[in-house]
């Protein structure tokens, strides 16, 4: 398989459950920064010009987080990345939709790619400070649902892959975690997969 990722993005949680599962794939750096992402190469297999992009076996291309994540626990169930009965994975679906649709999408791409949301240059501290304000309120609600201590669900599960990646970026920018976010986010940062995928996509991990 080939996983096309950017370092420290939201790849870095199919990274971690690619690791986790110890599958072989190989790993394809695509740098946003540089537009590799709007290339005609990339483009043709990803038109969505998006990360991660996770190419399987039989050459066909799966984008989108909760869909690799899903196809991933799917295909692998002896790793039991799902909880297994309907409301347990949908709660993982439930979650994983937040962190992407909200917490991502509604407030950190604000922060990150701040020229998607201003229209002008005047509007650039208010959308950044929208984009914070979107960010912490979710994570609110988040660390309400979350339980007193261990992982979202109970096991650790794709839900947490995804739920570590927003944390991740949280840490970097200095921005407070909730009480139970950052247990949770602590607790991720036992787990020596993950601190091993950090290291490969050069962060040092203390």
């Amino acid at each position: 398989m080939k996983l096309y990722m950017t370092p420290g993005s939201c790849s870095t949680g199919i990274h971690i459950l690619l690791e986790e599962l110890d599958l072989v794939f190989e790993a394809y750096l695509v740098n946003l920064m540089a537009g590799d992402h709007t290339q005609p190469d990339y483009l043709a297999i990803n038109p969505k010009a998006t990360i991660p992009t996770l190419v399987r076996n039989d050459g066909t291309a799966l984008t989108e987080f909760q869909a690799i994540a899903y196809w991933l626990a799917r295909s692998y169930p002896k790793a039991q990345l799902l909880p297994g009965d309907a409301d347990g994975d949908a709660r993982a679906l439930e979650l994983m939709a937040y962190v992407v649709g909200t917490v991502h999408g509604q407030g950190f791409a604000r922060l990150f790619t701040t020229d998607k949301f201003a229209i002008n240059t005047a509007d650039s501290e208010a959308v950044k400070a929208q984009g914070w304000a979107i960010a912490e309120q979710a994570f609110a609600v988040i660390n309400g649902a979350l339980p007193p201590q261990g992982y979202a669900l109970g096991a650790f599960s794709i839900a947490d892959a995804a739920l570590f990646y927003v944390e991740f970026w949280a840490d970097k920018i200095g921005m407070a975690l909730p009480e139970k976010c950052l247990a949770h986010y602590r607790l991720m940062l036992t787990r020596p997969v993950v601190r091993r995928v950090l290291q490969e996509e050069g962060y040092r991990v203390g």
